[in-house]
């Protein structure tokens, strides 16, 4: 088995400890190739031996990678899955962020859980993907979406009337301040901020959530992930923005609504036998937390 390492170049406290993981790779046996852009980041950090280890190019590393190690936070390997996710690749997010529920490993515990990879010692759960389509054909710069698409307003007060269908059929026209269309996946992300609910990541859903809506009474939706929503834009002197997990992938949705459906592949998320979705609930959210003096 080769693990391939990526991550967040960025962050500058990633070169320390990935140096030490990967002396303690190198000490174990266990093969490795490194993304291009880490080995750069390396080398610049004061590790030139780096250079040995990486992939001629990003497709070269992930076709020369058995499981992905994603080293940053959730944002991280959100961008992990959208450069490899269709590669069916299983991804592992090692947390070196704030929250972490995507990149659910810690630092401190990477040693064992390298182990149990190499053992097999783990579980591959599949996650439903978005995939937007512009009604025109017109090819959108980002179309994929593991957490949610959104479309907001943007520079001009006002709200934005944004007509929904789904399976052709009229939901509402929301009057807000935007629209947030999630998989359960993103359920715990933008949406949760506005009160929508959590869904587990296998329940089969997309939920619709409006952002500062001006009826009360409007709520979120929740729909079977084998729906077809068209997004339409109704005012023409309202800018907005259409985005893909937090990044603008463009695109007019007055002159040219959006569909969203479920895409036909899914991400591969690495989790381990003695972690479930319900415990990371509670400490991420720090449930049941009490106050100490």
């Amino acid at each position: 088995m080769r693990f391939g390492i990526t991550g967040n170049p960025g962050k500058t406290s990633l070169w320390q400890p990935l140096v030490e993981l990967i002396e303690r790779l190198e000490t174990s046996g266990y093969a490795y190739v490194l993304h291009p852009d880490m080995a750069a980041g390396l080398i610049k950090a004061g590790w030139p031996q780096a250079a040995g280890r990486a992939a001629s190019s990003p497709d070269a590393f992930c076709d020369e990678a058995d499981i992905l190690l994603s080293f940053g936070g959730d944002g991280t390997l959100l961008n992990t899955v959208a450069a490899f996710g269709t590669s069916h690749k299983p991804i592992l997010g090692v947390n070196h962020g704030r929250l972490g529920f995507l990149a659910n490993v810690e630092g401190s515990e990477l040693a064992h859980r390298l182990q149990q990879l190499d053992e097999g010692d783990f579980v591959v759960e599949e996650r439903l993907v978005l995939e937007a389509h512009a009604t025109s054909g017109t090819p959108l710069a980002l179309n994929r979406a593991v957490n949610e698409f959104t479309i907001q307003r943007s520079g001009a007060a006002g709200l934005l009337s944004i007509e929904v269908l789904v399976d052709g059929v009229h939901l509402n026209t929301y009057w807000a301040d935007g629209l947030i269309i999630s998989t359960p996946t993103g359920s715990t992300a933008y949406s949760l901020a506005l009160g929508g609910p959590i869904m587990a990541p296998g329940c089969g859903s997309v939920l619709i959530t409006p952002i500062a809506p001006h009826s009360l009474t409007v709520r979120p939706v929740v729909l079977p992930d084998s729906s077809s929503i068209r997004v339409r834009v109704l005012d023409a002197d309202r800018p907005h923005i259409f985005t893909a997990d937090g990044m603008t992938a463009e695109g007019d949705l007055f002159h040219d609504p959006i569909t969203i459906a479920r895409a036909a592949h899914r991400f591969r998320l690495i989790r381990f036998k003695d972690q479930d979705y319900f415990s990371t609930l509670r400490s991420k959210l720090m449930w049941g937390a009490r106050k100490t003096n």
